[in-house]
């Protein structure tokens, strides 16, 4: 067991007993990071994940590292601008979706595509080692990366239950991200882009009928609560979401050597896999909190699975075609990714 999952407990119980606004001793530090993530410290993206790994850093430096956390935009702005607040020095890092900037990070939609996934754990180590070698020097120069990984199975959660592609036809659909959107389209769905935040308040006013997000963001969303509907896909997975942890460059090269070292140390390729792995294990108490309220739980066979892979099965060649008029190999990009997926997915 890796040390994020010695320590998670112990850590977890410590995220949600912190402010929510920052964590940390007020002492001197060597180095003090800002880190700005849309969703709130009660959401299990920032408990079991962020949390653990931040109060990690900051004990294997001894108090020498100081990573203030502010979660649900409390820096102010949309979860669209986090990239570009790195950037900016709003924040000195972010946890956030690639998608959420469309067409900025089109390398990472390789991950996003349909039926693409296997595994959030080992699918999100082979994402880390696709970064280094196609997004690290392209998408993501302006930026150092600690760590990207995927969510755990994406499926739908709808107010009319959803069984076949042409059910969601006439449906209001929220979907996360560019590529996401585009195979949603192609199902039949009437796709609209938002970030995971924003569900809610749409759901409730019925600006949608429907969004895909895995489980274990459903709790902190209350999605079991606004629709009764979920359908998941078996033992395939038609979608997962790509998400990164990005530093501020010039804040970074400022870093003495050995507490880079030690933010390195838990970040990559370790961080990367316990956060897909980890996001996945959240989604079982999310699904059976669900299931204790009656909702309907659409669990499609491989037959109608199969459907679903047949209507879906042209948003590859034509996102390979968008790659390529982008002067990007687009046939290359899957071919690594799904390489990658298969050699991690057999190492389990």
């Amino acid at each position: 067991m890796n040390t994020f999952g010695r320590n998670i407990f112990a850590t977890g119980m410590l995220a949600l007993s912190a402010l929510a606004g920052t964590a940390g001793s007020a002492a001197a530090q060597d180095v003090s990071l800002k880190l700005h993530h849309f969703l709130p410290i009660q959401a299990n993206l920032a408990a079991h994940i962020l949390e653990p790994w931040a109060e990690e850093v900051q004990a294997a430096s001894g108090g020498r590292i100081e990573i203030e956390r502010f979660y649900g935009m409390a820096l102010g702005g949309r979860p669209p601008e986090l990239m570009d607040q790195v950037l900016d020095g709003v924040t000195d890092m972010t946890l956030t979706v690639t998608g959420y900037t469309p067409g900025r990070f089109p390398r990472s939609e390789a991950f996003e595509l349909p039926f693409m996934m296997t595994d959030a754990g080992p699918t999100s180590r082979a994402y880390w080692d696709y970064a280094q070698a196609h997004m690290f020097d392209t998408d993501f120069r302006d930026y150092k990366i600690l760590a990207v990984w995927v969510h755990g199975p994406g499926l739908i959660h709808s107010s009319d239950p959803i069984s076949t592609p042409s059910d969601l036809n006439g449906v209001k659909l929220r979907a996360p991200t560019r590529i996401i959107n585009q195979m949603f389209t192609t199902l039949g769905a009437t796709t609209v882009g938002m970030p995971v935040p924003a569900v809610p308040e749409a759901l409730s006013k019925g600006v949608i009928d429907a969004t895909v997000i895995p489980w274990e963001v459903t709790g902190a969303l209350k999605v079991p609560e606004l629709v009764t509907n979920h359908t998941e896909f078996g033992d395939d997975v038609l979608y997962t979401t790509t998400f990164v942890l990005a530093l501020n460059r010039d804040v970074w090269d400022a870093i003495p050597a050995d507490l880079q070292a030690i933010i390195m140390e838990h970040s990559g390729a370790t961080l990367s896999e316990f956060g897909g792995a980890q996001m996945q294990r959240d989604d079982a108490p999310a699904r059976a909190a669900a299931a204790e309220l009656g909702n309907n739980i659409i669990t499609l066979t491989p037959q109608q699975v199969q459907v679903w892979k047949d209507a879906a099965s042209g948003v590859e060649g034509a996102w390979i075609a968008d790659m390529d008029g982008q002067g990007i190999d687009g046939a290359t990009l899957v071919q690594d990714a799904r390489d990658l997926i298969a050699k991690y997915s057999a190492m389990q």
